[in-house]
This record gives structure tokens, C-alpha cells and sequence, in this order.
């Protein structure tokens, strides 16, 4: 074994992810690649079996805009209400400790799709989309290496963040109205960027661009293609405007609404880079809103909108568990990151804690563990080698994260390595089960403790009794640290301006 990977070894058992040596490490000494013994077993009874049969396991592929843990089944709000997406949990594995790749939508599409990290490809920041940056334009996604290997790929709604990409789908219905409807003004914060605003808007669903989203999806598994399907349908709320129709706040009174926990002091104990760092964009500032008498109801709102738009994910897994192909399905439900809606007095995304870093995952499928827990903290970069493993296609060795089929058959398997987040050139977070660790570019450092502190109030970065901690999690620090890739529009600024931040 070499130092750097009995260094690695040493450091698992205290970052408390359960792990003894890295998996990835421990089976190329062993010559088998990405994929392990059991794993390796597995996958070849799943090419057997699609020689045998002549088919392979089609993908319905779910992703939800700006969702937190605000889920029933994950706990997040006492108010939160998601029936649909809490029974797919109950069929399948959740991921308590999943992590985005970047905590603002472009990038971490970009990651996922690309199965690169920002900061190998430089893209950290909303701009250039994916086939502008010279570092992806060639880069084969997730939909599109379906494509080339024998599957029919459809997508609508959001899967990038500007929608549609020419050779990622067969078929692609459109972002359907993004964002929108928008009313002739605001409703309830008057200032700031235009999409950010809340309330009770339009009045019926079907004009609201996921219910159309989901007509689509619903008349694609009606369909009976020669070919396997990758079918990405992609929902724009509870992203801001935070609109949904009045009977959807009906569900959450407002004079009944149990605000997220948020301390005045939250701030003292960290570096200033951060401060400046998350505070940048045009999301509006805590006071605003508590000087506006919102945050009540832009809590209200968000319920609203997750409510909203897990009665649509219901109707399309209803609709696939009613289909040919209900026992011949992975499902794969995710969102791009989290939001803050007032935690550590933040709004929005756009940092590197808890609240922003982690996004809900949840993997159901031939094969998955049903009604599962994962506490092993994974990335969302782990699902393109994940889906890649699953289906039995060629393996693909660029990609730089690890199938996540093990903790789908033993969601308490080993696991190698805490997930990684970026904002920005070299600004990093890293999660273990137990730690989160935050390196800044100007070299300053958060350190929480998750089994005493899961609101992450005090910052450990300085107490001399948690240096190991630090030591190990700093061997896991991208060795890559590429700069804004042309096109970015970004700054030096740690500050972040960007004119159309969203």
C-alpha cells in the first residue's frame, strides 16, 4: 500500500464514515476496477440477464429545482407534506447524507451531468452553459451516453439549467415556461431580483409549468418504444418565484406556520471570506424580510410549492407503476442543492453549510434495497457512474465519481471518501458522516461536528482537540483547482456579483 493511501486508510474510521480503506483504491490493487467483488457479480448478472432477455432496465430520472430536506421523509419541517415522494423512499433507499457538487444551478447540473467536478472543469458560477465551457463541450453527459448505447433519451422541463441540450435527447419537450407564470407585479418582496418574490399565483395548476411538464412525461410512458428508455423530466419549483396556486397554501395556514431555527449570533465565529462569500448574490438579506413581516409566509410558500410539486412526481411514478415497465425501472429522484430560507440568516443557496450543500436523493429500482436509510455521505456526481453501473454499460473510467450500487444492496457497506462541494476557485466543502469541514481561498476554515451541533452554530476550525480531524479531511481536497473557465462572467472579488444570478 502506498503512503498516501495508508494515509487515507488511517483517516476513515476517524472521519466516521465506516470505511477501512478506499473502495475505488483497494479494487484497482486488486485489478478489478470501479467495480467490487459483490459488485462486480451483480453487474455481470445484470448484462447476463439483459443478453438473455433482450432488454435492458430503462431510467426514469426526477429532478426537483432548489429542494431541501423539507420532505416528510426526511424530516427537515414539522409542516412539510410530500406523500409521493415519501412512499418512493418507503420502495427504495434515501440518502440522508447526499451533497451537491456546487451549491447554485449550473455547476451542479454541469457535475452531474458530466460526471466531472467544478473544480476539475472550471465551471463554478451560472455561466457559460454546458457546451460553451471548452472544458465540457466535448464532454459526453449522462442522457447522451444513453443514447449511444442502444436507449431512446427523453427529457423536458429543467435538466440543465437552461434546458435543453441537442445531444443529450432524442426527444426534448421544453422548459414549458420556466420559472414563469410571473403576476403584473410583485407580491411580497417588492425589491431585488425579479424572481424573487412569493405567494399564492396563478389560480389553477394546469397553468403552472410543471403541470405541463408532467402531461409530457405522462404521454411518453404511454409510449412503447423498440429501444430501453432514459426518460429525465425535470420540475422548476420550489425554485423562486415560490408561486403555487391558492388551494396549495390552503394546506399550510399562515397563522400556523413553524418558522426554521436561526440564531442572531451565528455569525460570530466565522471567517469574514465567508460572510462576504454567501452574501454576494441578490438574494434578499434576513432583516429585509423580517422588516417586511415575510417570513412566515415565504415559509408558507415553499411548503406550498414542495407540496405542489410532489402531488405532480406522484402522478408520473403512478403513471410508470401502471406501465409495462413498472418491474423494469431505476428510479432516480434528486435536486441540484438545498436553500436556506433564513437558517444561519441566510436565503437562498449559494454557501457551503448544511442547508445549501446537502439535496435530497432516493434510488428505487430491480434490485434496491426497499425502504432503506443511507447515512454515507455521496455526491450527486455519483450518479451518472451509478446509473452507467446499474444498466450494464461500458464503464466509463473519466468519470470522477463511484457507482453507488454497494449501499443500494447494503446501504451500511463501506464507503471511501467524504462528498466534496465547491463555490468558487478553491473554495471547498467536504462532508464525512460526522464532519463538515469548509477551506476557503484566502485559507481560512469551518469545522462542525454533526453529532452535536446539526445546525452547525459552532465552528471548531481553531480548537486544537479536532487537528486530526482537519489533517484527514484536507487529504481529500481536490488536487485540481482550475480557474473560471472563459465565459464564466465571474470575478476575482470573493464576492460574487452576477447580474442574473438565477
Amino acid at each position: 500500500m502506498h503512503d498516501n493511501e495508508t494515509k487515507h486508510a488511517e483517516s476513515a474510521t476517524r472521519l466516521g464514515n465506516g470505511a477501512n480503506w478506499s473502495r475505488r483504491r483497494f479494487l484497482q490493487a486488486m485489478g478489478l476496477g470501479a467495480i467490487g467483488s459483490a459488485t462486480a457479480s451483480s453487474f455481470l448478472r445484470n448484462i447476463a440477464l439483459a443478453d438473455e432477455n433482450g432488454e435492458k432496465p430503462n431510467v426514469l430520472f426526477i429532478a426537483i429545482d432548489d429542494l431541501n430536506d423539507w420532505l416528510g421523509c426526511y424530516g427537515g419541517h414539522p409542516q412539510a407534506y410530500s406523500p409521493n415522494i415519501d412512499k418512493l423512499a418507503e420502495n427504495g433507499v434515501l440518502f440522508e447524507n447526499a451533497q451537491c457538487q456546487a451549491p447554485i444551478c449550473t455547476p451542479s447540473r454541469a457535475s452531474l451531468l458530466s460526471g466531472r467536478y467544478p473544480s476539475t472543469s472550471g465551471l463554478y458560477f451560472l455561466h457559460p452553459n454546458y457546451r460553451d465551457a471548452s472544458t465540457l463541450e466535448d464532454m459526453t453527459t449522462l442522457p447522451q451516453y444513453f443514447m449511444e448505447n442502444g436507449y431512446r433519451s427523453y427529457g423536458v422541463g429543467k435538466i440543465f439549467h437552461t434546458g435543453s441540450d441537442p445531444h443529450s435527447f432524442h426527444e426534448y419537450g421544453g422548459t414549458l415556461g420556466g420559472f414563469g407564470p410571473y403576476p403584473e407585479e410583485k407580491i411580497s418582496f417588492p425589491t431585488g431580483h425579479p424572481l424573487w418574490d412569493w405567494g399564492a399565483f396563478p389560480d389553477n395548476d394546469e397553468d403552472m409549468p410543471d403541470y405541463k411538464v408532467t402531461e409530457w412525461a405522462l404521454d411518453k410512458l404511454k409510449e412503447e418504444p423498440d429501444e430501453p428508455f432514459f426518460l429525465g423530466v425535470g420540475y422548476w419549483r420550489p425554485h423562486v418565484p415560490m408561486y403555487a396556486p391558492p388551494k396549495w397554501f390552503d394546506m399550510f395556514p399562515l397563522d400556523e406556520i413553524v418558522l426554521p431555527p436561526a440564531w442572531e449570533e451565528d455569525f460570530e465565529d466565522i471567517p469574514q471570506y465567508a460572510v462576504d462569500l454567501t452574501h454576494g448574490a441578490a438574494a434578499p438579506r434576513h432583516q429585509e424580510v423580517l422588516d417586511l413581516n415575510e417570513w412566515e409566509h415565504a415559509v408558507q410558500s415553499y411548503l406550498a410549492c414542495v407540496a405542489f410539486v410532489d402531488y405532480y412526481v406522484g402522478k408520473v411514478l403512478d403513471a410508470l407503476a401502471a406501465s409495462p415497465y413498472a418491474d423494469n425501472t431505476y428510479i432516480m429522484l434528486w435536486s441540484d442543492h438545498g436553500f436556506h430560507l433564513g437558517e444561519k440568516l441566510r436565503w437562498g443557496k449559494r454557501s457551503l453549510w448544511e442547508e445549501s450543500a446537502r439535496s435530497p436523493l432516493i434510488i428505487a429500482g430491480p434490485d434496491v434495497v426497499k425502504g432503506a436509510r443511507c447515512k454515507r455521505p455521496v455526491g450527486m456526481i455519483d450518479l451518472y457512474p451509478t446509473l452507467v453501473d446499474l444498466c450494464g454499460l461500458p464503464e466509463r473510467e473519466e468519470l470522477e465519481g463511484n457507482s453507488l450500487r454497494p449501499l443500494l444492496e447494503d446501504p451500511n457497506a463501506e464507503w471511501e471518501q467524504p462528498a466534496l462541494t465547491t463555490f468558487g476557485p478553491n473554495n471547498h466543502s467536504l462532508r464525512s458522516e460526522r464532519f463538515r469541514y469548509i477551506s476557503y481561498a484566502d485559507g481560512s476554515e469551518e469545522l462542525y461536528d454533526h453529532d452535536n451541533d446539526t445546525h452547525e452554530r459552532t465552528n471548531l476550525a481553531s480548537n486544537p482537540d479536532y487537528r486530526d480531524v482537519i489533517d484527514d479531511m484536507r487529504q481529500w481536497l481536490p488536487e485540481i483547482n482550475r480557474e473560471e473557465v472563459e465565459g464564466s462572467g465571474g470575478s476575482d472579488s470573493p464576492i460574487f456579483e452576477d447580474p442574473n444570478p438565477y
